[in-house]
């Protein structure tokens, strides 16, 4: 597909942008846009291909910029008044949930305690950080959580952080469980197309038509299914870290 026509697809859908629970119209593609002009998986790309299309550790396409010819784009955090820079459709669906429990449910989030996509340069694709290059990864106060350094976290904040990535069935991944902790880092776990990934989000759209359920509804992470689920993901987690 040549630039010109991946410009023609995603502009030409920029009005079907769907908005998260508060029900704005967005100006950004959509979700199918996004799959048709970018492949799904860089496994199969070859010589120019491969090296123009760097992907990040967790095989996802990084991208050169966002708000453009891009399939990241600024997303509203419903609740929040925040956005966050990120890859749009079922990516977008996961991990702007996860900030919605944050802010409900450990922490209120305020403007600069959130950063998305970050820019290719400077990143190691065989680091986890990288997969912030192509918009599946997002940073909670990094100011808070210094790289390298276990802790951060209070207990009780721990707790429903568990009960969070429980709750995204083990697509997101928490990498201050890493050897080396990144306890701000929070990071999509699984490869493109990933059948896990399109039920999640699917199953977290749905719970948005029907009120009480979904992100800010109260939960209890400390049921006796939940607090299983939570503590079998993170030995888990674990148990693969890097």
């Amino acid at each position: 597909m040549t630039y010109i026509n991946r410009r023609m697809m995603v502009q030409g859908t920029a009005v079907l942008g769907l908005g998260l629970a508060s029900g704005t119209l967005l100006t950004a593609p959509t979700a199918s846009a996004a799959d048709v002009a970018v492949p799904a998986s860089p496994a199969g790309a070859t010589g120019a291909a491969a090296k123009e299309r760097p992907v990040s550790l967790n095989g996802w396409v990084m991208e050169e910029q966002a708000d453009d010819v891009s399939t990241v784009w600024s997303r509203a955090v419903p609740g929040t008044g925040l956005t966050v820079a990120t890859r749009i459709g079922d990516v977008e669906t996961v991990l702007v949930h996860l900030l919605r429990r944050h802010h409900y449910e450990i922490d209120e989030l305020r403007p600069g305690d959130v950063t998305g996509w970050q820019h290719p340069s400077g990143f190691d694709p065989a680091t986890p950080a990288s997969n912030l290059a192509s918009g599946t990864a997002l940073r909670i106060r990094p100011g808070h959580y210094p790289s390298g350094t276990a802790g951060g976290w209070f207990p009780d904040q721990l707790t429903v952080l568990r009960d969070i990535l429980a709750e995204l069935d083990g697509v997101v991944r928490w990498i201050g469980d890493d050897k080396r902790p990144d306890e701000s880092l929070f990071s999509i776990d699984v490869a493109p197309n990933s059948p896990r990934l399109r039920s999640l989000a699917a199953e977290l759209r749905g719970l948005r038509e029907h009120p009480g359920r979904g992100a800010g509804v109260p939960a209890d992470p400390l049921a006796t299914d939940r607090r299983e689920a939570a503590e079998a993901l993170a030995r888990r987690q674990r148990a693969t870290a890097r």
